[in-house]
Order: C-alpha cells, then sequence, then structure tokens
C-alpha cells in the first residue's frame, strides 16, 4: 500500500498498513498524547465504570479544548470554530462518510498514521491525483470549522484505545462485518479461497459487530478480524452516542483479509 514517508505514530506507515500487521498487531500511540494527558488517563484508572469515565473524557475535552467557551466568543466565526468539536465530525461521519467531515477524520489517520485515503467522493491513484487534490480541499475547508480538530482526534482514539484495552483485555482483534453493493471495486491483493480474499480498504472504514445488521447495507458482507489497535471509535464509547444501537466501529484500513459471509436466508 502506498503510504506517507513519515507519521506521528510509534510503527512505520508501511507496518501499520500491512496484513501481517494485522495478523499479529501492537499497541499503537500517538506522539506524545498520553504523556502530555496524563493526569486524565491516570484518573480514568480508578473510576468503575465506563458511563462514568465518559463524563470525565467528555468533560475534560470541553475543558482542554474551551469547547464550553463557544457562546462568549466575540465574533461569529469564533464561536462556530469552537462549537464544531470532534462529537460534529463524528456526527457527519455518520451522515456520509464522503462530505468534508469525513476528509477530516481520513486526513487524521494520514496526518497520524501516514496512511492515505484510497476513497473519496471517488478513487484516489495516488497523492498526485487530481482526485486527491479535491479530497484535500475537503479536509482543509473542514479543519477551518472548528478548533485543533487533530488535537482533539488524538485524544479520541487514545481514549478508545484505553477503553478497548479494558474491555477485551485477553484478545488483540474483534470480529466485525460489513456491508456493501461494490465489493468487485475493492482492489484486489490476492485470492486465498473461494471466499478468503486480501483486500485493501480505505484509511478509515466502517463495521458493525452485528452481522445481521451488515445485510441492510449491501448484498455483500464481509467479515474481518480487526485488530483493537486500529479501531478509532466505537459505538458506546461516549454517553449517548450518535453511533450507539449501529453497533458501529470505525477502523483503520490498510490490507486486510476479509471472508465473505454466506447468506442464510
Amino acid at each position: 500500500m502506498t503510504t506517507s514517508p513519515f507519521n506521528l505514530c510509534n510503527l512505520p506507515p508501511w507496518v501499520i498498513a500491512s496484513r501481517h500487521f494485522n495478523d499479529h498487531p501492537q499497541p499503537l500511540e500517538i506522539q506524545g498524547v498520553r504523556q502530555a494527558n496524563r493526569f486524565l488517563f491516570e484518573k480514568l484508572v480508578s473510576v468503575p465504570t465506563l458511563e462514568q469515565r465518559a463524563e470525565i473524557f467528555n468533560d475534560y475535552m470541553s475543558v482542554k479544548f474551551q469547547l464550553h467557551q463557544w457562546e462568549c466568543q466575540g465574533t461569529a466565526t469564533a464561536r462556530k470554530s469552537i462549537r464544531n468539536s470532534y462529537l460534529r465530525f463524528l456526527r457527519g461521519w455518520m451522515m456520509d462518510a464522503n462530505s468534508v467531515e469525513g476528509a477530516v477524520l481520513k486526513g487524521w489517520v494520514e496526518s497520524r498514521l501516514g496512511l492515505p485515503p484510497t476513497f473519496h467522493k471517488v478513487r484516489i491513484p495516488g497523492i498526485l491525483s487530481e482526485e486527491y487534490q479535491l479530497f484535500a480541499y475537503d479536509r482543509m475547508k473542514g479543519s477551518a470549522r472548528t478548533n485543533a480538530i487533530n488535537s482533539q482526534l488524538d485524544l479520541l482514539y487514545e481514549y478508545c484505545q484505553f477503553e478497548l484495552a479494558s474491555l477485551y483485555p485477553a484478545d488483540g482483534h474483534i470480529t466485525l462485518y460489513r456491508g456493501t453493493n461494490d465489493a468487485d471495486d475493492y482492489e484486489l491483493l490476492e485470492n486465498e479461497g473461494r471466499r478468503l480474499q486480501i483486500v485493501r480498504l480505505n484509511n478509515l472504514v466502517s463495521f458493525t459487530s452485528d452481522e445481521e445488521r451488515a445485510w441492510e447495507f449491501g448484498d455483500t458482507v464481509w467479515e474481518i478480524k480487526a485488530p483493537l489497535a486500529k479501531i478509532f471509535f466505537f459505538n458506546g464509547l461516549l454517553p449517548n452516542s450518535i453511533l450507539k444501537g449501529e453497533g458501529e466501529f470505525l477502523v483503520i484500513g490498510g490490507e486486510y483479509r476479509v471472508r465473505r459471509v454466506m447468506c442464510t436466508v
């Protein structure tokens, strides 16, 4: 997979993108985020329930990025910039992964992990292409709408990883499903059997933990073993999550081994 020559992570981009990483995952860390916010994570260790920890996280984000002070700003632009927090971008992704909010989330993956997107409205053949420039325009347009959005997303990812470690302490993977109507349009890297393939997924992709739910999104359903380290966000992570009930997981992409699920109906 074509990757950036640099990232802000503890492993190089080509490793993170590889099928070998997915088979044998290692913890991923965004440079300096845990250390700079160590008091938050030290506090979270002593809090017994996910709901209480999520409230503490939301309060911390509100104070750190002054999200609660948007009404106090002197101009409409400043008020809008602070009001449009990481929650706005999650909502935008839920509505349309090819929106400007979706471009910002894909841009975060590229800047932090070094994996550029392979699709945004249209297939992106490379970072020098016109299609990539259209993505970059949406990313820039979306980033201008808020305050330090990449730093907000850094903390969201690290908090997600903190919670996943407590929810799945003995396992490095979780089984997820994706429904699609254009399975043949994905870049096929290798056939490993009649229903087993290795395909290249976009740098950020939606999956669900509910197999039946996946059938609502396409006539082909793929099953993957997603490394916990590559889960950026999942339903139920935050109180009153906008993705709650969808069983949705936002998964960092790359080369994935996918198994085509047979319809039992």
